[in-house]
């Protein structure tokens, strides 16, 4: 004969063993997970005046002069003015001061610029970004405290090249005047990637003075 009798008390038994079986872990609140949140912008803000602008004020030189060794021979105007360390397979980034009249701007764009003549012959030398959009990561990849090999992906030390520009950007740039730029005088310490193909070599600043009107 068939057992009748109701299952219930040893299905409450295997159950009861279960959950006594299981923990429920609190879920984390507050900012308790966000010690290692990966946060460029912060990153950036931190090292700014103290390292990164007094590396730059000391490795820089003269545009003109930097610029015409960079052409004839990049690895020794590399040596002297840019970052040694930098990946093999990647362009020279040379840290240089822009000073010179202000012959042109462009700042209908996002990505605004203003062309200088830094030698007084009336045409232009350098253009310097003034964003709010600005290329490239000239000022990460000029710095030689800052490896690829400190970053956790590729994708996390491109952002800490942008977070160099937005920060240059409102630092800089908030303060200083856009319009009728043609005219006055600039003086700008940055870096600028020496590739092939430029029309003028592209300098995104890390200080930047922008003189009165004539």
């Amino acid at each position: 004969m068939l057992n009748n009798k109701p299952t219930w008390p040893i299905l409450a038994v295997i159950l009861g063993i279960s959950l006594t079986a299981c923990k429920i872990l609190p879920t984390a609140s507050g900012d308790s997970g966000n010690a290692a949140v990966f946060n460029p912008d912060k990153m950036v803000e931190e090292i700014w005046a103290a390292k990164v602008v007094p590396y730059l004020q000391q490795k820089a030189g003269p545009f003109v002069q930097v610029h015409a060794l960079a052409k004839t021979d990049p690895a020794s105007a590399g040596a002297k003015y840019a970052n040694p360390n930098k990946q093999a397979n990647s362009p020279w980034t040379f840290a240089v001061r822009v000073e010179g009249k202000i012959i042109a701007a462009n700042t209908q764009s996002r990505a605004a610029t203003m062309d200088v003549d830094v030698d007084g012959d009336g045409k232009a030398d350098a253009r310097v970004q003034i964003g709010p959009a600005m290329r490239g990561t000239a000022l990460r990849d000029s710095l030689d405290f800052i490896q690829f090999n400190d970053f956790t992906n590729q994708i996390d030390f491109a952002q800490f090249g942008k977070a160099f520009n937005a920060y240059a950007v409102k630092a800089l740039f908030a303060k200083l005047p856009r319009d009728a730029l043609e005219g006055r005088t600039a003086k700008v310490l940055g870096a600028y990637t020496l590739e092939s193909g430029q029309d003028l070599p592209l300098v995104t600043p890390a200080e930047a003075e922008i003189g009165r009107k004539p």
